[in-house]
C-alpha cells in the first residue's frame, strides 16, 4: 500500500488543514495519509496552546465529521536535530513513500534523504492560518468560521479562548540560549 506523510503542528487543526487532507485523498485515493502532529510534546505557550493529544482530537473530530477516511494521526516528538530528523521519523512511522508540504526546510530535509516530496497548496492561507486563528481566540474576533465545526465545538469545550487569555497574561519564560 502507498503512503504520504503531511506534518504540522494544527494550532489548531483548521479549515484550510481540513481542505488539504481531503484534496489528497481524493487525488490519492488509493494511499494511506499519515498526518504527523509536529511538536506534540509543546503545550500550553501562546505560539503551541494545545497539547498534542488536543490537536489529536481535533484532526479525529474533524476528519469523522467531514467523513474523510484513510488518514492516520500520529503525534511526533521534536528532536532539535535537523540532521537527525528524517532518519528519526522514519524509524517511528511505518513506511511512507512521499512527503506532502510547503515548508522548505521539511522540503529540503525529506529531498535529501531521497524522498519524493510534494509540494500543498495552501487554502486561503492569509485567512486560515494558525497564527491568525489563535489571536482571534485571544482578542475575542470571530474564529469558529475558520475551523471545521467539530474544532469549533472542541475548542469551546476545553475554554480554547480563556486558555489563550491566561497564556498571553502568563509571564515569558527567560530564553534558553542555543547549544553548540
Amino acid at each position: 500500500m502507498a503512503r504520504g506523510l503531511f506534518l504540522g503542528r494544527f494550532q489548531p487543526f483548521h479549515s484550510g488543514h481540513l481542505a488539504v487532507v481531503a484534496d489528497l485523498r481524493r487525488r490519492r485515493p488509493d494511499e494511506e495519509l499519515l498526518l504527523g502532529i509536529g511538536s506534540a510534546q509543546v503545550s500550553h505557550t501562546p505560539e503551541n496552546p494545545f497539547t498534542g493529544g488536543e490537536r489529536m482530537e481535533m484532526v479525529l473530530r474533524a476528519l469523522a465529521e467531514a467523513r474523510v477516511d484513510g488518514v492516520v494521526p500520529v503525534p511526533l516528538l521534536d528532536i532539535d536535530r535537523h540532521g537527525l530528523w528524517v532518519a528519526y521519523l522514519a524509524s517511528l512511522l511505518p513506511r511512507f513513500d512521499r512527503v506532502y508540504t510547503r515548508n522548505p526546510l521539511t522540503e529540503l530535509l525529506f529531498g535529501e534523504a531521497g524522498y519524493e516530496v510534494v509540494p500543498v497548496a495552501w487554502q486561503d492561507r492569509e485567512r486560515l492560518e494558525g497564527t491568525r486563528i489563535r489571536r482571534a481566540l485571544l482578542e475575542g474576533d470571530a474564529w469558529r468560521a475558520l475551523v471545521p465545526p467539530a474544532v469549533a465545538a472542541y475548542l469551546d469545550a476545553i475554554r480554547a479562548p480563556e486558555r489563550l487569555r491566561t497564556l498571553d497574561r502568563a509571564p515569558r519564560p527567560p530564553s534558553v540560549p542555543d547549544r553548540p
